[in-house]
């Protein structure tokens, strides 16, 4: 039997129509929730996923504001656009555009944020929020997107075996802690870890972002496994793809994303759900 497909556009449908809601009432009081997109020079993949933001900012009524900045840009002008975006009061959440041109200092930069504008999770503090678990700053979207994908289709972490492969501070370390508030028992597997298809095989729940095309094979999956596959890759017949095989996971797993129309589909809308709550706490 085939596995049922975790479609990222029903969550991201429901995500949406809540937050049309919360903005039509934070207009009521007078707050028009604003992201402002800070970029750097013209990166292809930077304007595509900027166009993709503003399209859903504007599905649901959230506006926007664009920071363009040349290339050649100095730390200095680039540190008072991020400062002036900090002290704006009608700005309520901030996207910035990374990996910056090499001659910045991203660090600098990405910590010059304040937590509670910073919507994609990109600052210690943030970080730090999503760790300690205080309520402070949001998590990265993509981490997030995963959760909100489990919550959508009810799939019950509580004490259930959860592995998530990769430990990036993007999506690895954040989905890893976040699963441990769902009451999940995580297992996190990297470049280092012994026989990993086994202890993959092990998850009830699993989670991929290791960044690599078709990496997780049949050897990694068993029977009945959630699997929420993170990666976004370009075969060489240019087409995309997962980090999962897709086509050896489905006759197997319980139920998987597709790639695409899974996690990416879902990362935009909770990026614009962190700027509705930020202008929510506002108020």
């Amino acid at each position: 039997m085939a596995a049922t497909l975790l479609k990222g556009k029903d969550v991201a449908d429901a995500l949406n129509a809540k937050m049309s809601a919360d903005v039509e009432a934070l207009k009521a009081k007078g707050v028009t929730p604003t992201l402002a997109i800070l970029r750097v020079g013209e990166r292809p993949d930077d304007i595509s996923y900027e166009k993709g933001a503003m399209k859903r900012c504007e599905s649901v009524g959230v506006a926007v504001k664009n920071v363009v900045l040349p290339a050649d840009v100095t730390q200095d002008v680039l540190m008072k656009s991020v400062q002036d975006l900090n002290e704006d009061k009608n700005v309520h959440g901030v996207l910035i555009f990374r990996p910056l041109p090499k001659h910045l200092d991203e660090e600098a930069v990405r910590n010059a944020l304040k937590p509670e504008k910073d919507i994609d999770g990109i600052t210690d503090g943030s970080l730090a929020g999503v760790f300690t678990g205080n309520g402070n700053g949001y998590p990265p979207c993509t981490a997030q997107a995963c959760m909100e994908i489990l919550d959508y289709y009810n799939i019950d972490c509580k004490g259930k075996r959860a592995v998530v492969i990769g430990r990036s501070l993007v999506v690895g370390k954040p989905a890893a802690i976040m699963l441990m508030g769902k009451n999940a028992t995580v297992t996190v597997c990297h470049t280092k870890t012994v026989d990993m298809p086994s202890v993959c095989r092990n998850a009830e729940i699993l989670i991929v972002a290791a960044g690599k095309a078709n990496a997780v094979t049949k050897d990694y999956l068993s029977p009945g496994q959630v699997v929420v596959d993170v990666g976004i890759n370009m075969t060489d017949e240019g087409k995309l793809c997962g980090d999962v095989k897709f086509d050896d996971a489905e006759p197997i797993v319980g139920a998987i994303t597709p790639v695409p129309g899974g996690v990416g589909t879902v990362t935009t809308s909770v990026l614009v759900s962190h700027v509705v709550e930020a202008a929510k706490k506002t108020l």
